[in-house]
This record gives structure tokens, C-alpha cells and sequence, in this order.
């Protein structure tokens, strides 16, 4: 694919971004030569612990922090005013004025953008309609998200950058809330870069995710595909002692069972060479871990 074609194919192309906060021998350094590219139409998970520079990244998406190398391309095009009107963003606690209701945040807004916006389709779809001449200031937490969403999608954008917008929602709320960012995806073809630290909401709505580290890229890939290549082999044998034996390192022995140190592709040889060994096998498989022991496993301190 050339480099047209690539473009035309992302939402969102982060191109070697640094960024370092102070000077001299106090910088502190955000991201480090960071590159990523986000499809189009996708919902797109970013993760990362505590100072891993997911919000500089979605600062500096959002043109309010400039990088000191690098570019961002929105839709194909440079990172500018115009290609921005084309992006949605909830990024940080929304910021509301207390005595407007949210029927009237998204005329202003909608006036200020000079675009026509069905209101009412919008406070449905976020699930606060029967909340829409209500003053904000009576508002819960997880209702502000709502409407911080709401507000997102004013000019009809193609795409949606959302920083945990599950914040102070109630469990009804976060199911709400996944349908609304998949329907997002799925129906209106908006592309989602969804930042979140519940990984497990991250693992049923998202497709693809990067999980950054000290500001570089740990992981990134299909999220079947990631916990597909985290996975362990597990078998249930008689003669284990044998089997460690033979395997010696790459056999662990866990849960009434081993665990084995073996590439996927690789189990029916290894089933084989057992089974010519003269092992019995009473049960095999492939234990895929969820998105929290992949995140552990890329972020911990002391991965080489």
C-alpha cells in the first residue's frame, strides 16, 4: 500500500511524536519519537499506566499542546484548524456553564460551528433526553459525561476522540455507554480513539489497541491478536515429571497441570513429540489471558 492509500486509510496518523515537559537536566520526557496510525471506522483503545503520555498525545491531537518533533495527520490531512473541525473531542472533565441546560450547550455550540444538529437525536443517543431543559449544574457526574459526548459530536464528525468517558457512570451507565461508542463505530462510521483505564470495557468494545510506556509504543495490534499471542498452553498429563524432563525451562507446573512455553502454532508438534514420547494426554489447551494480564505483562518495570 503506498503512502496515499495509507493515509486515506486513517483517522488519525501520529508521525514520530516527542514531547518533553522543562529543560536541561529536569525535562521530563512525554513521548518519545511515538508513531501511530488509527484506521478509520474502527473504535481504537489507547492504554498506558500513570505517565505513559496518553494525555500529552491527546493534547497535542486536540492542537492544544504542540510537539517538538513529529506531525499529526486528521483524515489524510495536516493537523490544522479546518482538518479539526472534522474531529470530536472529550478529552480531560468537561467544562459546562452550570445554568444552561444541555439543550441549550448544544444549540450554542451547533451556532458556534454553524451546523445544523437534530438536538434532540444527539440527547437521546447519549441517554440524557429526559434531562434536556434541565440546568447543568443539577447534573451528576456520569450525566456531564453524557453531555460531554453530546457536545463531541456537534458538526457531525468523522471521527471522536473520548478520554475515559465512563467516568462516574453507575454499571447501567457503562453499558449504555459501550453500546453508544459501538453504535458510534458500527452505525455512523465515526472512528472512536477511546482512552480508558477499564480494561475490561476496553477489551469488549475495542478492536485495535496501543498500549504506550514512558511515552513509547509497548504493544499494538488486533486485541484478539494480542491476547492471542500471550496465550499459554496448558496440559494435563500422566508422567508430568517426564514432560518437565524433557521440556525443561518451558514447562511450568500449574493448576493440577503444566504450563508450557510454546508458540501457538507449534502445540500440534509438541502434542506429537510427546505423544511418541509415550505420554499420555488427558486434556491440552490454549489459555488466552485477558486484557489486564497483557497490559501487566507490557508495562511492568522490569520488561527488557
Amino acid at each position: 500500500m503506498n503512502v496515499a492509500a495509507r493515509a486515506a486509510n486513517n483517522a488519525i496518523a501520529v508521525n514520530g511524536i516527542r514531547k518533553s515537559y522543562g529543560f536541561g537536566a529536569r525535562a521530563v520526557l512525554a513521548l518519545d519519537d511515538l508513531t501511530l496510525h488509527i484506521p478509520r471506522g474502527q473504535v481504537y483503545g489507547l492504554l498506558g499506566p500513570n505517565g505513559a503520555g496518553k494525555s500529552t498525545l491527546l493534547r497535542i491531537i486536540a492542537g492544544l499542546v504542540r510537539p517538538d518533533r513529529g506531525h499529526i495527520e486528521i483524515l489524510g490531512e495536516p493537523a490544522a484548524p479546518a482538518s479539526r473541525r472534522r474531529l470530536g473531542m472529550l478529552i480531560e472533565a468537561p467544562g459546562f456553564y452550570p445554568f444552561l441546560t444541555a439543550r441549550e450547550h448544544l444549540e450554542m455550540l451547533a451556532r458556534m460551528a454553524d451546523t445544523p444538529l437534530p438536538v434532540d437525536a444527539v440527547l437521546k443517543r447519549t441517554g440524557i433526553l429526559h434531562a434536556a431543559d434541565k440546568k447543568v449544574s443539577g447534573f451528576s457526574l456520569g450525566m456531564k459525561q453524557r453531555l460531554g459526548i453530546g457536545c463531541a459530536l456537534v458538526g457531525q464528525p468523522e471521527a471522536i476522540v473520548l478520554d475515559e468517558p465512563t467516568n462516574g457512570l453507575d454499571p447501567d451507565g457503562i453499558l449504555e455507554m459501550r453500546a453508544l461508542i459501538r453504535e458510534l463505530a458500527e452505525r455512523d462510521g465515526i472512528t472512536v480513539l477511546l482512552s480508558s483505564h477499564l480494561l475490561d470495557e476496553v477489551e469488549r468494545v475495542c478492536r485495535r489497541i496501543a498500549i504506550l510506556r514512558r511515552g513509547a509504543l509497548a504493544a499494538e495490534g488486533d486485541v484478539a491478536e494480542l491476547l492471542g499471542r500471550n496465550g499459554r498452553f496448558w496440559l494435563n498429563v500422566d508422567g508430568a515429571e517426564a514432560v518437565s524432563k524433557k521440556l525443561g525451562a518451558r514447562a511450568e507446573p500449574a493448576n493440577g497441570g503444566l504450563y508450557i512455553a510454546v508458540k501457538q502454532a507449534d502445540v500440534p508438534e509438541l502434542i506429537a513429540s510427546l505423544v511418541a514420547a509415550g505420554i499420555r494426554i488427558h486434556e491440552a489447551k490454549w489459555v488466552k489471558p485477558d486484557l489486564e494480564t497483557v497490559f501487566l505483562s507490557e508495562t511492568r518495570e522490569n520488561r527488557s
